[in-house]
């Protein structure tokens, strides 16, 4: 059984850092590209960006570089640093399993999440 469990979020002031974790299991890590998502409170999904299985990480535009992910293939883990976090960035965050190794693969399974919060 694939599991995805976020871990790292919490309450963050404006302009601090922070890193969220993913641990994977119930697969062969390795062999999948993995993303982060996020969704704020009344908006739709948000891709980050994704992470290729040798490490490479691809963002969308939108994150502006404050975003940097990267993956241990040895500890099956995932991770997001969050950088100058801003108000705005207060979302549930997601790390997802895409279907293959390919980064064209769609992503199929999603975690349950870990909330942060940027707040003075």
């Amino acid at each position: 059984e694939v599991q995805l469990v976020e871990s790292g979020g919490g309450l963050v002031q404006p302009g601090e850092s922070l890193t969220l974790s993913c641990a994977a299991s119930g697969f062969s890590f390795d062999k999948f590209v993995m993303s982060w998502t996020r969704q704020a409170p009344g908006k739709e999904l948000e891709w980050l960006g994704k992470v290729t299985i040798g490490g490479t990480p691809e963002y969308p535009p939108s994150t502006q570089g404050r975003f940097v992910m990267s993956r241990d293939n040895i500890k099956n883990m995932l991770y997001l640093q969050l950088k100058s976090v801003r108000p705005e960035d207060t979302a549930m965050y997601y790390c997802e399993k895409h279907q293959s190794a390919s980064i064209y693969s769609p992503r199929i399974e999603r975690g349950q999440g870990t909330q942060v919060t940027v707040s003075s």
